[in-house]
């Protein structure tokens, strides 16, 4: 399958292997969809890593060549777009759409990128919306080319300026030049640079240091940093304080929590 999931221990490993540039297809965004929702529930996994196959790309983007679905009426479309969608089913037809759908999930793990070669188009999307902590190899490139074709919007689906600065993602988004990984580095679009034989290593050195954690507390930090993102200041400070309550009448003291809340007898 182009798409790859399997779990180690607390760790899931997601792998886009599709030739020498890991080009995505409609087909690959409904894998994605359907392992992504194993990996949300289940619970004996606490983190993620995503990685492309091979030494060349972690993906070009989406293959525009490629072939999907076609829709009997354009009525049976419109219903397949706005459908809620919680497991794929066999038959489900392989359109982009499904990237859409993969986008609007309520991710509540972390998820770690290590990213080799090129990172363009539908592949840096991904990298944006579903990684957390990335690291890359010096010959890594993360780029927008769609322009180059008369085709926008990447700024939007990836709200890049929240991410790196505001002049540096629209150098990225209006001229269609990718950044090396220096300057993926200097822009905090990644958080370390390291050698091809070392990435996958130094990705696990970090899922290590997020799995010592309880799930129930990575999904509360992932819900309320993505959540808060978009709320005021004194909604955001309304909302973590409700979590935060919510957590101690949960715990009620038991586990590592009574050590830190609650003083000994």
């Amino acid at each position: 399958m182009p798409i790859e999931y399997e779990r180690k221990g607390a760790i899931g490993y997601f792998t886009i292997r599709n030739g020498s540039v890991n080009p995505m297809t409609p087909a690959m965004h409904k894998e994605m969809y359907g392992h992504m929702v194993n990996f949300l529930t289940d619970d004996e996994v606490k983190v993620g890593i995503m990685q492309g196959a091979g030494e060349r790309a972690f993906s070009a983007g989406d293959d525009v060549r490629s072939t999907y679905a076609k829709f009997d009426t354009p009525m049976q479309e419109l219903e397949h777009y706005l459908s809620p969608k919680h497991l794929t089913k066999e038959g489900d037809p392989d359109t982009f759409s499904w990237s859409r759908d993969v986008l609007l999930l309520d991710r509540n793990k972390p998820i770690i990128g290590a990213v080799r070669g090129y990172c363009l188009g539908q592949g840096l999307i991904y990298l944006n919306h579903l990684t957390d902590i990335r690291i890359c190899t010096p010959d890594a490139k993360f780029g927008f080319p769609e322009i180059f074709y008369g085709m926008g919007g990447a700024g939007g689906s990836t709200r890049l300026t929240r991410q790196m600065p505001y002049v540096l993602a629209m150098e990225l988004l209006m001229t269609g030049d990718p950044l090396d990984a220096e300057a993926a580095l200097r822009a905090n679009l990644v958080n370390a640079v390291v050698e091809s034989d070392q990435l996958i290593a130094k990705a696990e050195a970090y899922a290590e240091r997020i799995v010592r954690h309880p799930l129930l507390a990575l999904r509360i930090e992932m819900q309320a940093t993505t959540r808060c993102a978009d709320m005021s200041r004194i909604e955001a400070l309304d909302y973590v304080k409700q979590l935060y309550r919510m957590q101690r009448m949960g715990y009620g003291g038991e586990e590592r929590v009574g050590e830190f809340l609650y003083k000994p007898e």
